[in-house]
This record gives C-alpha cells, sequence and structure tokens, in this order.
C-alpha cells in the first residue's frame, strides 16, 4: 500500500517494453506486429495508470534496428499497434522512446544511460524525476531508473543484481495495488 499513499496525479510513469508490456522474444527481436503478445493483463493495467499518472513514457532498447534485423519502420508500426490497442482498452501512452543503438556504438543512449528520460523531461517539462517511478524487467531498466533520480520497480523473475524500491511478479500487480 506504500505506493497508493505516494503516487498523485503529477507522477510520470516510465515503463520499458519487452518483458513487461509484452512477451520477451529470447535472444530475438518483435519485428513485426504478429509476433507482439500483450503479457496477461498489460492492457487493463494502462486503464488504471491513465487515472493515477499525468504521464505514461515508454523507453526501450532496440538494437535490431542497428544489427539491420528489422527498420525504423517496423519500430514504429509495432508501436502504432501497442498503442491502439492500449487506447481501445481505455489506456494511454504519451510517447515512446526507443534507442535504435548497438550497444557497441560510442555515445549511444541505450538504457542504462538515462538520455531517454532527459528526452521525455525536454518533451514534457513538468515531469519531475523525483515523481516518477520506472518499471522494467532487467537491470539495465532499473540502472536507468536509478540513473535518473527515480523510484524503481522491477517485474518478473529474471535476476536482478541492483535494489529497486520495490518488486512485483507483473505490471497488473503493481497496478492492482495503486
Amino acid at each position: 500500500m506504500y505506493w497508493k499513499n505516494i503516487i498523485t496525479k503529477e507522477w510520470t510513469l516510465f515503463l520499458d517494453r519487452d518483458g513487461v508490456i509484452n512477451d520477451r522474444i529470447i535472444d530475438g527481436y518483435v519485428t513485426q506486429i504478429e509476433e507482439f503478445v500483450f503479457l496477461p493483463n498489460v492492457l487493463e493495467a494502462f486503464k488504471i495508470f491513465k487515472n493515477r499518472f499525468k504521464r505514461v513514457i515508454i523507453v526501450t532498447n532496440q538494437q535490431g534496428v542497428g544489427k539491420g534485423i528489422m527498420r525504423y519502420k517496423d519500430v514504429e508500426n509495432v508501436h502504432n499497434f501497442m498503442i491502439q490497442m492500449i487506447e481501445n482498452h481505455g489506456g494511454k501512452v504519451d510517447k515512446i522512446y526507443f534507442c535504435p543503438q548497438l550497444k557497441s556504438d560510442v555515445d549511444n543512449y541505450r538504457k542504462p544511460s538515462p538520455k531517454m528520460a532527459f528526452f521525455a523531461k525536454n518533451d514534457f517539462p513538468e515531469i519531475d524525476f523525483e515523481k516518477s517511478i520506472m518499471i522494467g524487467d532487467m537491470n539495465s531498466d532499473i540502472e536507468f531508473g536509478k540513473n535518473a533520480g527515480m523510484k524503481t520497480i522491477f517485474v518478473g523473475d529474471n535476476e536482478l543484481i541492483l535494489n529497486p524500491d520495490d518488486r512485483f511478479n507483473s505490471l497488473y500487480d503493481f497496478a492492482k495495488i495503486i
């Protein structure tokens, strides 16, 4: 019940995509709409988030573009489909930021770099990182949130090195308690 007591309508929610919103393709990438499968109850979670958070932002590493496995247009098609489904079920996404760069690229802005958070703050100046939560299923997601000064929540059962502020089995489990 801790979260219910601190979250107000001025808070921002940052979310990772693969493994949090949709099934992660192990050792692969979601390259087309047909491969994008929402995790259970995620659409219901977004409906709850719409009423609890001022902004809902998705931040995702998509180095499949940098590897030539998919194109920008492929990622945009998947994101447009995802947003349409979320909106059709009463939720919202204010913006999606994705990094197409390779891990090996110098000066990349992949998570755990907080640069995508700064892009969001530039687009939505009212974002206060001290009143923001990052939810992810990988160490890089938690590190991203910490690097930007956010609260962090880990979902799923991946092995975790860092200490997030909280843990839940799924995005929906978090949504239910707020």
